[in-house]
């Protein structure tokens, strides 16, 4: 007579519940080679990157801030020696954290966050994004802004690209300028609520090439905004 007998059940039951609890032990346990959580050059919690998204209120930068090719920490002419390679390779030799990948994930948080905080008058942000260099001349601006009554408003529609243009080390400072291009409408209201420069309703595509800097020898990983120009 045909068919399985009571101990080959036995046999093929207990072999199926072996491959049950192996599969639970798999399924249940991080192994190492799962992916660590991404990098965080600039300091940003991913808290602080969602508050920023739900936000898309930022600003144009004060002009008297954005200086010439040649006054941003990094950024050299068509005359400069090495490629760039060469100065990210000299960073990473520095600072064996560095990735420049991840780096230009954060500078284009970073960029968000900047511009939103000087639109906001948010202080506390540009302090802790910003080098002391070009700190001075966001918070006179944004006083100035107040004492006459001035509201800011504009809305950065999103980021076309960021690249880096330049690495390299300055002593124990790693300094790297990318070239942000995003869409932006601009438009600053005087104390009754006129437009008095730009066009709320005029989508402009703007150029900014931000330099950024951290000593590599410092126990803070996080870098800072050094420099900031525009070519619009």
């Amino acid at each position: 007579m045909g068919g399985f007998g009571f101990l080959d059940i036995l046999i093929f039951g207990g072999v199926a519940l072996f491959l049950i609890f192996r599969l639970g032990n798999v399924l249940g346990k991080r192994t190492g080679h799962q992916e660590p959580p991404p990098a965080d050059p600039f300091g940003i919690s991913r808290d602080a990157e969602k508050a920023d998204q739900d936000d898309d209120t930022v600003v144009q930068l004060p002009r008297g801030n954005r200086g010439s090719e040649d006054q941003i920490p990094g950024h050299e002419s068509d005359r400069a020696e090495g490629p760039l390679d060469a100065g990210l390779t000299q960073i990473t030799v520095a600072d064996p954290s560095f990735e420049s990948g991840e780096f230009l994930n954060g500078a284009k948080i970073a960029f968000e966050m900047i511009l939103g905080a000087y639109s906001q008058g948010d202080e506390d942000t540009l302090r802790n994004l910003l080098d002391d260099s070009v700190l001075d001349p966001f918070l006179a601006a944004i006083a100035d802004r107040a004492d006459k009554g001035h509201r800011l408003e504009e809305v950065l529609i999103g980021i076309d690209g960021a690249d880096i243009l330049e690495a390299k080390m300055e002593g124990t400072t790693a300094l790297v300028t990318v070239k942000f291009v995003s869409q932006q409408a601009h438009a600053l209201y005087d104390a009754d609520g006129q437009v008095i420069d730009g066009d709320p309703n005029k989508i402009t595509s703007v150029t900014d090439i931000w330099a950024f800097s951290r000593d590599t020898r410092s126990r803070d990983p996080n870098w800072l905004l050094a420099a900031t120009r525009s070519s619009n």
